[in-house]
C-alpha cells in the first residue's frame, strides 16, 4: 500500500516536471511588431477606429457562414440512409440542394462574390 503513494507521488513529480519543462522549452522569444499586433479585417488596429473600410470582409464571412452551416445541415441526411427509401432521400436532398443553388445564384447576381467593384 505504501509502495503504490510513493509511485503515485513519484508519477505526480514526474508530470508537473515534464509540464514545467514544456512550458519553458515552449516560450518564444521573438517579439515582432506585426506578430504582436492582432490582425482586424485588414486594416491596423491601432490606428484611428472610426476609418471605413471595406464591407468585403464581412460579405465573405456571411457567405462563409452561411456555406459553413449547411455542412451540419447535410450530415443528418447520411443517418437518413438506414430509415427511409431511396425516393425520399433524393427528394429531400435535391430540394438541399436546389436551395443552396438558389442562395448562391442570388449572391452572384448581387455581385458579393467579387472581390473588387
Amino acid at each position: 500500500m505504501i509502495l503504490m503513494f510513493n509511485i503515485s507521488i513519484l508519477i505526480f513529480f514526474i508530470a508537473n516536471f515534464l509540464m514545467m519543462l514544456s512550458i519553458i522549452l515552449s516560450k518564444k522569444s521573438y517579439m515582432d511588431r506585426e506578430k504582436c499586433s492582432p490582425f482586424e479585417c485588414g486594416f491596423d488596429p491601432k490606428s484611428f477606429a472610426r476609418i471605413p473600410f471595406s464591407l468585403h470582409f464581412f460579405l465573405i464571412t456571411v457567405i462563409f457562414l452561411i456555406f459553413d452551416v449547411e455542412i451540419a445541415l447535410i450530415f443528418p441526411i447520411i443517418l437518413l440512409f438506414k430509415l427511409t427509401n431511396i425516393f425520399t432521400l433524393m427528394k429531400i436532398s435535391f430540394f438541399f440542394i436546389i436551395i443552396l443553388l438558389m442562395g448562391l445564384y442570388h449572391e452572384w447576381n448581387q455581385n458579393m462574390l467579387n472581390w473588387t467593384k
